[in-house]
């Protein structure tokens, strides 16, 4: 790129997302966005930050819609990022106004999520306090679930060394790398609980280094936590059907509904960029109230 005020600007930027720590991952993400956009306005005879307008930014877009058919959650994406470059220059005064502002994202063809209040939260974990060897194994995969809003995939597959009691987090294992998520007290106490005293007599000959097993001391399934959840949500009287993404979607809101920060929460959720957690941000006001009027985040 021949650009060498707009070039700077943008390591700049890219320099300020990995001081927050994020992974290399999630930063090339947004790199390749950006970097086309850079390619773009070269082309366009296009070389200060000062010259982009939110119409030079739709006619990129609409040359990504129709010219290269990209896909709505594609072009979701793009607008993310540059969203967020340009609220960095206007914050470092590279730029006297953000041409993103007035830009939408498309419409994505899926519902919004589903989101539990904390009352019924608190219900459905509830539902598997006990202290037999099934209750305390319940407990502990449904407060994880909610404390770290891992996929039940990954739920399955933690192994035992995939989990530190004593700095309260687990290690999330996937394809490429990684990554590290914290959990409160509420799941540390359920963990420890099924730690000390069910899974010792649940995996019998400790061959099974999976965290969660069933009963006979073999690998969980995802059927079966669908099913358990499935159990636990119509005892606890919540209608329509809970599932783990229902959980996760939930940690996802509450989250950012408290006041974290969409790249925390992205990090935590294991997108590869910062779009999958917009949908949290932009929910109904009322949807959001709802989740909050009962209670505050559990720790």
């Amino acid at each position: 790129m021949g650009q060498p005020y707009i070039q700077n600007t943008y390591m700049d930027y890219i320099e300020s997302l990995r001081l927050k720590g994020l992974s290399e991952n999630t930063i090339l993400s947004y790199q390749r966005d950006i970097k086309k956009f850079l390619q773009f306005c070269e082309k366009q005879g296009i070389d200060s930050n000062q010259q982009v307008t939110e119409t030079f930014v739709r006619k990129f877009l609409m040359v990504l819609e129709q010219e290269e058919n990209q896909r709505p959650a594609t072009l979701a994406r793009c607008i993310t990022s540059l969203r967020l470059f340009y609220q960095y220059l206007l914050s470092q005064g590279y730029v006297a106004r953000n041409p993103m502002e007035q830009i939408q994202l498309p419409k994505v063809m899926q519902g919004e999520p589903r989101i539990l209040t904390m009352e019924e939260v608190n219900r459905l974990l509830q539902q598997a306090h006990g202290m037999t060897p099934k209750a305390q194994r319940d407990s502990a995969m449904l407060e994880l679930l909610y404390a770290t809003g891992i996929r039940v995939s990954e739920l399955v597959h933690l192994k035992l060394q995939d989990i530190n009691l004593d700095m309260e987090y687990l290690m999330c294992q996937q394809k490429h790398q990684g990554r590290v998520i914290p959990f409160g007290k509420t799941a540390k106490k359920a963990l420890g609980l099924y730690l000390a005293e069910a899974r010792p007599l649940i995996v019998k000959d400790g061959a099974c280094d999976y965290l969660f097993t069933n009963l006979r001391g073999q690998p969980l399934t995802r059927q079966g936590v669908w099913k358990l959840l499935r159990k636990y949500g119509q005892e606890a009287g919540i209608d329509g059907e809970i599932t783990p993404h229902t959980l996760r979607h939930s940690f996802a809101a509450h989250l950012v509904h408290n006041g974290a920060d969409l790249f925390s929460v992205q990090e935590m959720m294991g997108f590869t960029n910062i779009a999958g957690t917009q949908v949290y941000a932009k929910m109904r006001p009322a949807s959001i109230r709802e989740a909050y009027t009962k209670a505050k985040i559990r720790e």
